[in-house]
């Protein structure tokens, strides 16, 4: 059992849109959804098991535990729902859409990947993360990290908001045990079985999973559609937020009609 999962809600009609957010972040990352697709759907947005506002869980998550708190998160606001995942999000989102196919009506799966697992390195550096955040503690590990994820030419009230969103919404052990989830996954096995139609979207500049590893899933998936959003690094859904919601705008349309 996880502790309670604190959610940002808006919008009272349509289906249900269930928003992950990256590894570095929180709902915050999603007040561009929040803001402008309620008024379509009904958005609730987490901050995941050990993030933010959330409490730090009872015991270790791995990546299944992960996805079983967002199952629950979609039992207790509906029957089912169309997820949108962020990068680590991407990842709970299509283990979740393997894990419980029922609950998960579509996908949008952005700057993800099949999980750091696939390869030796990057999973070696995924769990290097946790020692970095006790050492530095969070505001400078944001400072640090927080620049990466977007693209050489975001405005500076950008990068701010991402430093620190990452300062107010990472902490231990909740980090860590995200990282160890995100070394452990290679998803590429399991992504065929996946029959939930899906919008995978990458920016362009995105440098941190990038435009290979979104092809992956993109090209994995048996119902996808591949988006690259111009001028966008790895958090495309905040950094081009007009052009990244039309496309998921027309997604639901498309999987709903």
């Amino acid at each position: 059992m996880t502790a309670p999962v604190h959610v940002e809600t808006a919008g009272s009609g349509g289906p249900l849109l269930l928003c992950l957010h990256g590894i570095g972040s929180s709902s915050v990352a999603f007040a561009p959804q929040l803001a402008e697709l309620s008024a379509h759907v009904r958005v609730v947005a987490w901050d995941a098991p050990g993030y933010g506002r959330s409490a730090d869980p009872r015991e270790p998550l791995d990546l299944d535990g992960f996805a079983d708190a967002a199952a629950a998160l979609i039992r207790e606001h509906g029957t089912s729902a169309h997820v949108l995942g962020v990068s680590w999000g991407g990842v709970i989102a299509l283990r979740l859409a393997s894990r419980h196919p029922e609950l998960v009506d579509s996908l949008i799966v952005a700057d993800s990947s099949a999980g750091s697992g696939t390869d030796p390195a990057k999973a070696a550096a995924m769990r290097q993360r946790a020692a970095e955040l006790a050492e530095l503690g969070p505001r400078a590990f944001a400072e640090r990290r927080g620049p990466r994820l977007v693209s050489p030419d975001a405005p500076p009230e950008l990068v701010r908001r991402v430093v620190d969103t990452m300062a107010a919404s990472v902490r231990l052990p909740g980090y860590a045990y995200a990282a160890e989830a995100m070394a452990a996954a290679d998803l590429r096995p399991e992504l065929p079985a996946i029959t939930a139609p899906a919008l995978v979207l990458c920016g362009d500049q995105d440098t941190v999973t990038g435009v290979d590893a979104a092809q992956v899933i993109a090209g994995t998936l048996h119902k996808t559609a591949y988006v690259i959003v111009k001028d966008a690094g790895h958090l495309a859904n905040q950094e081009q937020p007009a052009h990244f919601n039309a496309w998921v705008l027309s997604h639901l349309h498309i999987v709903t009609s």
